[in-house]
């Protein structure tokens, strides 16, 4: 099938036979109303065509579970995760408890056996102290010290 246009003639030719028609570009009204509903009916068959379409392709059930199961096991981590920190800062103040417990011990036991030192050596009389010789400088050099 071939068409050619030559001004406002046409010639279709098929299959060897050539057939001459008269364009004329005046619009059709003849037909208007049953066009504009089958445009209508076109319309809304594609427009439901379209939103079956759209439904369609949303997430499947296996995936939507999918995602909820996810969620949970993010929820079930991070509750974990707390938990162990509490299990952790708890045993932590336990040891911070038992070390200064044994630090006021030791202190108490350092207390103790310095108490008992003194009161098992008697009292000493006092004795005079005598003074230590204070160092002098030396007029020969500068910065010697002479002790007496």
């Amino acid at each position: 099938m071939l068409l050619r246009l030559f001004k406002n003639r046409a010639k279709l030719i098929i299959f060897g036979k050539q057939k001459t028609t008269l364009f004329t570009f005046a619009p059709d009204f003849t037909n208007l109303k049953s066009k504009i509903k089958t445009m209508k009916k076109l319309l809304s068959l594609f427009l439901v065509a379209g939103m079956f379409a759209f439904i369609a392709c949303g997430p499947s059930a296996e995936e939507k579970a999918a995602k909820e199961k996810a969620y949970n096991d993010s929820i079930a981590a991070v509750n974990q995760k707390h938990v162990e920190d509490s299990l952790a800062t708890i045993e932590k103040v336990k040891a911070d408890s038992v070390a200064a417990a044994a630090l006021k011990q030791h202190v108490a036991d350092s207390i103790a056996a310095v108490e008992a030192a003194a009161k098992a050596k008697p009292a000493k009389k006092a004795t005079k102290a005598t003074p230590k010789a204070e160092p002098t400088k030396s007029p020969s050099r500068p910065g010697a010290t002479k002790v007496k």
